[in-house]
Order: C-alpha cells, then structure tokens, then sequence
C-alpha cells in the first residue's frame, strides 16, 4: 500500500516535469520591457522558474530586473543598448560598467550571468553604419573588462547580429555560398576573430516570418519546418528557410577560417498580431515545427547536433516602435499580462499545453471607455481616433489583424479603450470632446479582446511620429 502511493506520487511529479517543469536544453526566452505597463519582475521570473526556462535573454541591465533573477540560477545574457555603444569605447567607462551591471551580482546567491550583449544588431542596414565603428570597439573593451576583473573565462561578450550581416549572391543563392556582407565583411572577420580568441559565441537572429512579410512571393511553406519544396545545395535538400538561414552564416564563418565558431541564436520567433500571417495559427505551426527540433538536438545540415536558442519573445511589449511592421509589439508567446496566447510544449514532446501564467496579476477595474451611442456629430472622430491610437497600440485594428473585423464604430471605441487603459482609466481619458463614454459592458467582438490593462504602470506614452502618421491612414480609411 505503501509502495504503490509513494509510486504514483512519483509519476505524477514525473507527469508535471515532463508537461510543466523541463524545457528543451539550451532553450531560452527574450525578456524585452518596452510596456506601458509592465509587470512586476519577480512575478516574471516566477513564471520563468513554473515553466522550467534556465535561460533568459535582456536588452539592458535594469538593476530592478536583475536583482529580481539573483538567486533564481536562471542564466542571463545582460546588454548594453547601442546608444551606450560610444561610451564603451572608453576602457575606463567599460570597466565601470562590468562593475555595476556583472561583478556587482558575481556572489553566492546573485545573478548567474553567462553572457554580455554588446548592442543589438548594430549593423542593420537600416541603421545607414551609425554603429558600424563604435561596434568593435566596445566589444574589446567590455571583455577585456570581464577579463581584468577576473570574470572572462566564465562570461563573454558578444554582438547579437542581424541575418542581413551575411548573404549569399543573387546568381548562386545557395547557403554553401554564404558571405558577410561586403561593406562590413573586414569587420566582421575582426569580430569572429576577436571572439573566437575569448572562446566567445557568435549571436545570430533570425526571423523565418520576415522572410513572408512583403513579400508574397516567397513560398508560404518553406518558412515552417513541416512541408516545403526543398533546395538542393551541393546535394543537400533544405526544406525551411531557418536551416538554409543559418547555414548561410556558417558558411560566411567557413569562409573566413572561423566554421568551427559556436553559435548561439539569440532571437526567433513568430508573432500573432498585426500583418496577414502573423497569427495563432501561425505562430502554433511554427512553435510545433522548431520545438521538437530542438529536443531532438536535429541542429542543421552543416551543424548538427545541439543549438543553443532563445525565443523571440517572452511578453508583447505595447510600445515598441512600428517602423519594422505593426507586429513588432507582439512576438510574445505570453501576452501583455502574462498569460500564455496558445498551447504549447517546451520540452519538445508535442504534448501541447498552456504554459503556466504570471501568478496574481493585479487589473483595473472592469470599465471600458467607448464611443457614445448618442454621437451625432462625427466631424472629428477622425482625429480623436488618430490621437488615441498615438498614445497607445492601435496594431490590433491594421490589415489581418484580430480586431479588423469591426465597423468604424468599433473601430473608434477600440482606440478610445486604449488610450483608457494606457492612463490607467483615468476619468479624463475617456472624453474625446464628448464623444466617449465609460461603459462597465466588455464591448470585446469575436476575436477582438477589449482589454483590461493591469495595475502596474512605469511609463509615460509619448506621441511617435511614426504612430501619428501611421494612425492618421488608419483613421482615414476605417472611419
């Protein structure tokens, strides 16, 4: 009798690790906190440990984050945003900084940190070489640091990078013919230099659904990793564009003597809101393709074996910048409130289950600002919308979107509640020269969810010219 219960505790602790407790080995998330309101981040690392995640990603070194991870053993790659990549250019600034965002937390109990994020895809060319000779040097200094203060051999430095950091020519688009890009081909071979003498990784981001954003002609299926029409390269059948990615790069690596460089992809994901494929469904389909994968340690043709991944992303952020695409604000595979979008396994084993949410979250009340029925006059719903979606995510309501199924009426109600919820559902934030009103009705349509923001609020929206001009189209055109 005694036997038996102890036996079936233990296979239903053995049952929860499998679904709950063990993700994939080497899997990490991106924890990124451009949110109106953010939650708190020892409910975030809770969520981490419920869900068995051991890594995690930072795009800073927020002291409020850090200190909510010490002591968790999560291991953590902190960054250094590029607008501080000039400072680090001073050695004496790179030392201050290891001081006060590494060695600070290098304690029995403290942060378990593997990994420096010098900048964050600086080379883009989108980014017209603003960091393209700050770059390098920063990322000397700061593991130079590491290794003065006696840190270099246990945490390294490394630049994460854009896939537009290497390529293969139009006449042989082959990943066996993959190259650095030539306009930072001498400075990438500095780099991969650099960090295979510090034993450093090299950090690649890459995004299969950029690869269907714009461009229709790309094959739809050959962005997942369950059915597309392979390319042959050198005898080798590539079947989804992430293998054909990635051995692009070490392809570029081989080139430059450096094939053997241990690589970590530091972002990948699929985001589910905001353009025609990013959805659900998608994000699902891809997720259900790239776990087992990774468990079953398949890695890529040219590098099999073991890859050391962090998801893009852990939470919607609400107040990214568009300029990429409406979808920037949500990769998440949690939304703002952290609570999981859609069933899915972390250990690989496609037993597909909603992760465990943030714990205690704390909302406004259950009010809902709208446009009043009685408006007669709608001579400047227009800008009134256009205002309310530049303070806040208005994303939902663009093309092939959750919330692009309503009438310009719920278009407008949409926008107000979230301007409301931004400001924390202040009474003033819902007038629109009286053409809102609070409603304790949830006005939520089908798939569109009007949302209750939470209690937690440590930013102030400001007007974005990129909202404002983006907004003004979708209010002329909606209304």
């Amino acid at each position: 009798m005694g036997n038996s219960c102890f036996l079936g505790i233990l296979v239903t602790i053995s049952l929860c690790l499998q679904l709950f407790g063990v993700g994939v080995h080497g899997l990490g998330v991106n924890w990124g906190t451009m949110a109106s309101h953010k939650l708190p981040p020892k409910t975030v690392v809770q969520m981490l440990k419920d869900n068995g995640i051991k890594k995690v990603k930072l795009f800073d070194a927020d002291s409020t984050t850090m200190n909510a991870l010490a002591g968790s053993d999560i291991e953590v790659m902190v960054a250094i945003p590029n607008d501080q990549l000039l400072a680090m250019n001073s050695y004496k600034r790179a030392k201050d900084w290891v001081r006060r965002n590494v060695t600070r937390y290098n304690f029995d109990g403290g942060v378990n940190i593997k990994y420096v994020a010098v900048g964050n895809e600086p080379f883009l060319t989108t980014y017209n070489g603003s960091f393209i000779n700050i770059t390098f040097p920063a990322l000397e200094n700061i593991q130079n640091a590491l290794n003065e203060a006696g840190v270099g051999d246990s945490i390294k430095a490394t630049v994460p990078s854009n896939a537009d950091v290497y390529n293969s020519p139009e006449s042989n688009p082959v990943p066996s013919a993959g190259r650095f890009r030539p306009d930072i081909s001498g400075l990438m071979t500095q780099i991969v230099e650099f960090l295979a003498k510090n034993g450093a990784p090299f950090t690649i981001n890459i995004y299969p659904f950029l690869s269907l954003y714009g461009n229709d002609d790309f094959p739809f299926n050959y962005a997942f990793f369950d059915g597309g029409n392979p390319i042959v390269d050198n005898g080798i059948q590539y079947t989804n564009v992430f293998d054909a990615n990635f051995d692009t790069l070490v392809s570029s690596l081989r080139a430059i003597g450096h094939g053997d460089m241990t690589i970590i992809v530091g972002e990948v994901g699929w985001p589910t809101e905001g353009d025609k494929n990013a959805n659900i469904a998608n994000a699902q389909r891809f997720y259900n393709g790239l776990m087992p994968r990774l468990a079953g340690n398949i890695g890529t043709p040219l590098r099999p074996g073991y890859l050391e991944v962090y998801l893009f992303g852990l939470l919607d952020e609400d107040v990214k910048s568009v300029a990429p695409g409406n979808f920037e604000r949500h990769w998440g595979i949690y939304r703002y409130d952290g609570q999981p979008k859609f069933p899915l396994d972390l250990s690989g084993q496609n037993q597909n289950r909603f992760l465990i949410p943030a714990q205690n979250v704390e909302y406004l009340p259950q009010k809902w600002c709208i446009l009043s029925p009685n408006t007669n006059d709608l001579s400047k719903l227009a800008d009134n919308i256009n205002y309310a979606c530049t303070f806040s995510d208005c994303t939902a309501l663009g093309y092939g979107s959750s919330c692009n199924i309503l009438d310009a009426n719920g278009n407008a109600s949409y926008a107000f509640n979230m301007y409301y919820q931004v400001q924390n559902q202040n009474d003033m934030a819902c007038n629109f020269q009286g053409l809102a009103k609070v409603t304790t009705q949830n006005p939520s349509q089908g798939t569109c969810n009007f949302i209750i923001q939470i209690a937690s609020s440590s930013f102030a929206i400001g007007p974005s010219l990129i909202g404002m001009t983006f907004f003004a189209v979708i209010a002329s055109v909606l209304l």
